[in-house]
């Protein structure tokens, strides 16, 4: 990006006169072209020549050019910090893209599904109160059988 510098003499405006100070000497009064504020014709020294730009005016392009320079410089601090998130976002993005084709989501779905089954077929609370309430029944009336009638051969009738 170039910089584009403002020059610092100003042209002058037809509206408006030129300052020059009075000459001294008895050389011919100064000739302004239309173009340039500085006299043509005549050769004057530089004590003779008036200021074309106000001293206030030049302070005030020095603060323009250094509040200029000042948002280039954070406009180039915004760039790099830009320029160093993209870069991490591309790296971040990269490790995604790497970590994704490495998975088998074919095979991880396989694996789910079939637990899901197997979670599935095992029984719940009521099966289990069903299955304990009927092995609990079950136990008692074969005891209960195996006391009056005995086991033939091995045990005999314990109630009468």
């Amino acid at each position: 990006m170039s910089k584009i510098e403002p020059t610092v003499t100003a042209p002058a405006k037809p509206a408006e006169p030129a300052a020059v100070e009075p000459v001294t000497t008895q050389s011919p009064p100064p000739v302004f072209s239309q173009a340039s504020p500085v006299p043509v014709s005549v050769p004057v020294s530089a004590s003779e020549v008036a200021p074309v730009t106000e001293p206030r005016k030049l302070d005030q392009l020095s603060r323009i050019e250094e509040k200029a320079a000042r948002i280039e410089e954070k406009f180039a601090r915004y760039e790099a910090i830009l320029t160093r998130a993209e870069a991490s976002l591309e790296r971040s993005a990269q490790k995604v893209e790497t970590a994704t084709g490495a998975m088998d989501f074919a095979g991880i779905r396989q694996e789910v599904t079939a637990l899901r089954y197997r979670v599935d077929s095992t029984p719940r609370a009521g099966t289990l109160f069903v299955t304990a309430i009927v092995t609990a029944l079950l136990t008692v009336l074969l005891t209960v059988l195996v006391l009056k009638f005995g086991v033939p051969g091995l045990v005999p009738s314990l109630l009468p």
